[in-house]
């Protein structure tokens, strides 16, 4: 079964200097047939203005991902991590029995464009950690590259989360396409990031999400008119 979720269907918030679109409810977006998908939480598309940002907040018990699509996004937590994250990068957070962070747009005159991720751990009051690598844009052209999952070790490297789940990104040409075997029992969320692309013959364009249960494998394909960036969740 395959349920399109369309950009224009979901939360919005407008604060001036965030431009923030929520795929399922946050703050004070609030849609009680979209509360997440399995262990899949939050998934906010959010674009801040420059030199502006999240100041210090707290979180507990949340694995949080941040992927840059554009721009570059500054971090710095109650941990003593204080580090820079751009495009092609990893960052994991488990904020686990709790964690202060801020995340602000590193640069003073270009926007920030980044994807918020929140996925429930599977266990509670765990020692916060954070994780951030870089790996090569070749990696996800016209394959999915592992981001997150529960492996400690992977080749090539993945951040580790606490939970029974995977994150992949994969760019597709208009000439590409991939094939994704879904194991028994599982499910999956795809999220077009940027373009367009195909999906089991189901068009997604910018901004749209993918509900997958009760199917066998996928097949994703690159849209005309030039490269397209997505995220597939494997969720239990």
């Amino acid at each position: 079964m395959l349920t399109l979720r369309k950009a224009e269907d979901r939360g919005h918030t407008d604060l001036g200097w965030l431009n923030s679109y929520h795929t399922f409810s946050f703050g004070n977006y609030h849609d009680a047939k979209h509360m997440g998908f399995r262990a899949l939480r939050v998934l906010n598309d959010d674009r801040v203005a420059a030199g502006k940002g999240f100041g210090a907040h707290g979180h507990r018990d949340m694995e949080i991902l941040s992927y840059v699509l554009e721009g570059a996004l500054a971090h710095k937590d109650s941990m003593g991590e204080q580090h820079v994250l751009g495009p092609n990068e990893v960052q994991a957070m488990s904020a686990g029995s709790g964690v202060i962070h801020s995340e602000f747009n590193a640069s003073a005159t270009a926007p920030t464009h980044f994807l918020q991720i929140w996925i429930v751990p599977a266990v509670q009051d765990l020692e916060p950690s954070y994780q951030q690598f870089a790996y090569s844009s070749a990696e996800k052209r016209g394959a999915l590259r592992l981001i997150a999952g529960p492996e400690r070790t992977s080749t090539p490297p993945a951040a580790f989360i606490n939970q029974d789940a995977r994150m992949y990104a994969a760019v597709l040409g208009a000439r590409d396409s991939i094939e994704y075997s879904i194991r028994p029992g599982r499910h999956a969320w795809v999220h077009c990031a940027t373009g367009a692309i195909e999906v089991n013959g189901v068009a997604l364009e910018e901004g749209d999400g993918l509900a997958v249960s009760d199917e066998s494998a996928l097949l994703f394909r690159g849209a005309n008119g030039g490269d397209s960036e997505m995220l597939l969740f494997d969720l239990a």
